[in-house]
């Protein structure tokens, strides 16, 4: 057996005087591992007069089986000890499975950097000269007390943030499950996406960038020689446009004038179609009267006479309706006009077109026109034009799935950074 050095008794750095620290905040369980019995007593007396829970050990191989027993917190250990030494100890002691942090301070003569360096290796939180001085063993006491109220607050914190996220996660998945409830709600706004009347095939396309959008595009059939399109781009992305969108539907939707605002009422008890500039002027005033909100949106509606194939359009910031001929060339129509619910004194005004056999008329929201390839620019009412020439064989509803798949290839992705919408008018007389 190795001789240790001399460890006296009672030595009088050691008589614990009286403690004028306050009570600990917690009574943690200390653990004083050392081969002198008289040294774990002086310690395990001063400990316990401070506060402490205190279980001893004469050995490095019965500390660590009282480690797996008790959730010891602090642990002064001698280095030097018979059979299993502090260092041996202290490494197999951070090898143990734990719940919490536990604070290694070891009790030595040695001070030399090297086996400083070699202490802190293996896990050592912090060193203590011997004979041991109280004062300085209060200090590592309190200083491994703080280190071990810091982890505890961090865990508590951690505890907290987790069950923060896992209510996040139950309110996203419910937020999750109710856009999709919107998007399929957003998406029966627009029940049919092909119609004829007589010769013209009218087709819509409507794809939002998230779940809802601020885009909308419809059909109104008032039952008599004309029919009313429109085209919204509502201000903003997410669930505040779709809201305005689907309240805008409303003003557009029904069969009567009471219900529709692009309806009106004949001496004769008929219902017809109201000029395309008094509807933009109508919902102008409505917007800023009486919905009273910061959005705004882009309009571009039209009546068509069937029989005479005259369209009547009104354009309020809206992107241009694009004519292309039966030739092939295509031509911008209207002048910009201003959008929806910016100024009280906004008046617009309505423009006429007459179609021809083979034409077709493009509808779109800038989703399209400004839709963005992978290294950003712009596709522009240029390129447009040319992907309208090129798919012009392509029948009405085609011809959108085709123009869709090229927003996808130049995009690269088919989630878009913007709303997509279309009404696509074809004139193909004997078609139908």
């Amino acid at each position: 057996m190795r001789v240790s050095q001399p460890r006296p008794q009672a030595p009088p750095a050691t008589c614990p005087p009286p403690d004028p620290a306050p009570a600990v905040r917690k009574s943690r369980l200390v653990l004083v591992v050392d081969d002198s019995r008289a040294q774990r007593r002086v310690l395990a007396t001063v400990l316990k007069r401070w506060g402490y829970r205190v279980i001893e050990a004469e050995s490095g191989q019965a500390a660590l089986a009282l480690c797996r027993a008790h959730p010891v917190e602090i642990i002064l250990s001698d280095w030097m000890m018979p059979g299993m030494s502090g260092l041996e100890f202290c490494r197999q002691f951070r090898a143990l499975p734990r719940a919490g942090y536990g604070y290694f301070v070891l009790l030595t003569a040695r001070n030399s950097s090297e086996e400083v360096a070699e202490g802190l290796e293996v896990g050592a939180d912090d060193f203590l000269g011997k004979p041991v001085n109280l004062n300085e063993l209060r200090a590592r006491i309190r200083a491994g007390e703080r280190i071990l109220r810091m982890e505890e607050e961090l865990k508590a914190k951690n505890h907290a943030l987790q069950a923060a996220l896992a209510r996040v996660q139950n309110l996203n998945n419910t937020l999750e499950h109710d856009l999709q409830e919107a998007r399929a709600l957003q998406q029966a706004l627009v029940r049919e996406r092909s119609h004829r009347f007589g010769p013209f095939a009218v087709n819509l396309l409507l794809q939002p960038s998230g779940h809802v959008g601020g885009d909308m595009i419809g059909v109104i059939d008032a039952g008599g020689d004309s029919i009313g399109l429109y085209a919204i781009d509502v201000s903003g992305h997410g669930i505040a446009s779709a809201l305005m969108t689907a309240r805008l539907v409303s003003y557009l939707s029904g069969d009567s004038p009471g219900q529709n605002i692009a309806l009106e009422g004949t001496r004769r008890g008929q219902t017809r179609l109201r000029p395309p500039d008094q509807v933009a002027d109508s919902l102008n005033r409505l917007l800023l009267e009486e919905m009273k909100t910061d959005h705004y949106f882009t309009l571009l509606y039209a009546t068509l006479h069937v029989p005479s194939a005259r369209l009547e359009m009104v354009q309020a910031g809206h992107p241009h309706p694009m004519l292309l001929r039966s030739g092939g060339d295509v031509t911008l129509l209207g002048e910009g006009g201003l959008p929806i619910g910016l100024l009280p004194e906004a008046r617009h005004e309505s423009f006429e077109v007459v179609l021809r056999p083979g034409d077709r008329l493009l509808i779109c929201s800038d989703g399209i026109s400004e839709c963005r390839d992978i290294g950003g620019a712009i596709l522009g009412e240029a390129a447009l034009a040319r992907l309208m020439r090129h798919h012009a064989a392509l029948g009405a509803g085609d011809f959108l799935d085709a123009l869709l798949w090229e927003l996808e290839a130049r995009t690269g992705r088919e989630d878009f950074a913007d709303d997509i919408s279309a009404v696509l008018v074809d004139y193909r007389p004997g078609a139908g």
